[in-house]
């Protein structure tokens, strides 16, 4: 018993090796996979590809023969403004933006109420002034009688006198009753003068205030689209103050720039072709209208010949008015598109450039 305790006591008191732990090892966690940036880049090329397909499509056919040049631009139509003459209240709107309008159709009417009465206290002193001419007229023709009676008492009287049968007393004072009535005349002669330009006058106050009535109510001066509306009804603007801005239907045009060595052989009123990107089959027929007398995009003085083909001109070609007549709703401005120009006076024009039928006219 006495072994078995000593080798406890033994035992404890060596000491407990214990096996090592296993190391740990990292947990690995997943990383995320970055985007790869080609796909990005082919997404993005894609639509630019695909414009550019068009463009192509749309532009490509057969080559320009010598004589021509092309130059690519936009459709434009001039703008007019229809603004007020006087300050005042508009009183109504008549139409708004997109709206066709035709020249002399009333857009909008301002507020005339204080002109309306102006023009009614001038047409009653037309009334007055009518009514003394009148009355002057008739004082004139009475006084005629008179001098004519006057007259005929004196010759009557110069008659008798010589032969005894009248007083030379009784002639004087006919003759006296005479130049009165002749004087009397003379007066209402310029009773009828003052009252016939007092009439005048009242009578271009009258017509004033019925032109600047009239002027109030604004009209279109050209046909076209109603592009802006720029005031509303119950606001009181200034003179000249702005209502609406419109198309001029009737001159729609596309600015172009070519170079110089093509410029220079375009003349005014050569013809020239639009080719709209949005109407690609159908060719328009214009003509050239101006010329720019300075080049653009380079300094104006250069030196070398590479820097002078670099001078553009500007050139406005304008579609003709006898094609647009009638067709003011299908005018728009912006639209992009080409245009060609004949530089050659005997140049034939290729097949794919030869005028379309014009659209139908609009009713």
């Amino acid at each position: 018993m006495a072994g078995e305790n000593d080798l406890s006591v033994a035992a404890e008191a060596l000491p407990v090796i214990r096996a090592p732990e296993a190391p740990k090892l990292p947990v690995p966690v997943p990383t995320p996979k970055k985007p790869r940036r080609w796909r990005r880049r082919v997404l993005l090329l894609i639509p630019l590809a695909v414009v550019a397909a068009a463009w192509w499509w749309l532009h490509s056919g057969p080559a320009l023969p010598p004589g021509f040049a092309m130059g690519n631009g936009r459709l434009e139509a001039d703008e007019v403004d229809i603004d007020t003459k006087f300050a005042g209240r508009i009183l109504q709107l008549n139409v708004d933006e997109g709206d066709l309008v035709k020249p002399g159709q009333v857009v909008a009417v301002m507020d005339t109420r204080d002109l309306q009465a102006q023009l009614k206290q001038y047409q009653q002193l037309v009334l007055e002034a009518q009514h003394t001419l009148d009355q002057a007229n008739a004082n004139y023709t009475q006084q005629q009688t008179v001098v004519k009676f006057a007259q005929q008492e004196v010759d009557r009287s110069s008659f008798l006198v010589p032969r005894g049968f009248a007083t030379q007393e009784t002639l004087d004072q006919q003759k006296q009753q005479l130049d009165s009535a002749i004087a009397t005349l003379k007066a209402d002669q310029a009773a009828i003068g003052a009252a016939e330009k007092a009439m005048e006058a009242t009578t271009h106050r009258v017509e004033l205030y019925e032109v600047n009535i009239a002027d109030n109510s604004l009209v279109a001066p050209k046909e076209g689209p109603i592009e802006y509306r720029v005031a509303k009804a119950g606001e009181v603007l200034p003179a000249g103050g702005k209502v609406f801005t419109m198309l001029d239907a009737s001159y729609v045009y596309m600015d172009i720039y070519l170079p110089t060595a093509q410029a220079g052989r375009v003349r005014i009123g050569s013809e020239a072709r639009i080719v709209l990107d949005a109407y690609p089959a159908h060719v328009i027929p214009a003509k050239v209208v101006f010329i720019a007398s300075q080049a653009q995009f380079t300094p104006k003085t250069v030196e070398t010949s590479d820097e002078r083909d670099k001078l553009m001109f500007r050139i406005r070609v304008q579609i003709d008015r006898d094609r647009l007549e009638g067709r003011a709703a299908l005018v728009r401005s912006g639209l992009p598109g080409v245009a060609y120009v004949r530089t050659g006076e005997n140049s034939v024009w290729p097949a794919n450039l030869q005028p379309s039928p014009p659209p139908p006219v609009s009713q």
